[in-house]
């Protein structure tokens, strides 16, 4: 009897997961759409990880404890990542500040600042959320941690100081981040460079 191997000719590609983000303008339509209550409160907690980039399980366990102050007064949230078991540190913005504010007068489980619900709930209120609010893109809340690390190294801020801020073993991990913003970069140059066309025909170089 022949025997063959039915997976001789099957191979395993690695597929890399796509990092999606939200754009600038995306964050502000997000944060300032009119929701119901607790539309709003998922997005009230997503919007402060885009700008904190606290994980799902990260701020699930963030309480006061976790939020400390320098010496010079700074808001900082510091604790340990639950997945990578290293120490993060992250200066506390205005935005998540508000946020923090917005609920201090409620009561949560546990200690907990902000009304976390199931990740399953989560992600179905993010996607309706985003039907709502006319964001083509399919959200989820590690979304909001892509978004605070493509966001931050846009505007600037160190490879090396994102990496400390989202508890990445290695800088390796936080380069995929700079490979998005260059690439946008290019794309945007791209249609630049398209819109102007009628303006280099009309360059002349005088030698």
């Amino acid at each position: 009897m022949d025997f063959r191997n039915p997976f001789i000719n099957y191979k395993i590609e690695d597929e890399k997961s796509e990092r999606g983000y939200l754009t600038q303008r995306e964050v502000e339509i997000l944060m300032n759409w009119k929701l119901d209550k607790k539309l709003e409160q998922t997005r009230d907690v997503f919007i402060f990880c885009c700008f904190t980039g606290l994980s799902y399980i990260d701020v699930f366990k963030l309480t006061k404890e976790r939020i400390n102050l320098s010496t010079d007064g700074q808001q900082w949230i510091m604790g340990k990542r639950e997945k990578t078991d290293v120490d993060y540190f992250i200066p506390m913005m205005e935005i998540p500040k508000k946020n923090l504010e917005k609920y201090k007068n409620e009561i949560f489980k546990d200690g907990k600042f902000l009304p976390l619900k199931v990740s399953l709930t989560v992600n179905r209120h993010l996607k309706e959320i985003s039907e709502i609010c006319g964001i083509n893109k399919h959200l989820t809340f590690h979304l909001s941690r892509h978004t605070f690390a493509t966001l931050t190294m846009s505007k600037g801020v160190s490879l090396e100081s994102v990496s400390k801020m989202l508890g990445h073993k290695n800088i390796q991990t936080t380069q995929i981040y700079a490979k998005m913003t260059t690439e946008k970069v290019g794309r945007d140059m791209a249609i630049f460079a398209e819109s102007i066309k009628e303006t280099e025909r009309k360059f002349v170089v005088n030698f």
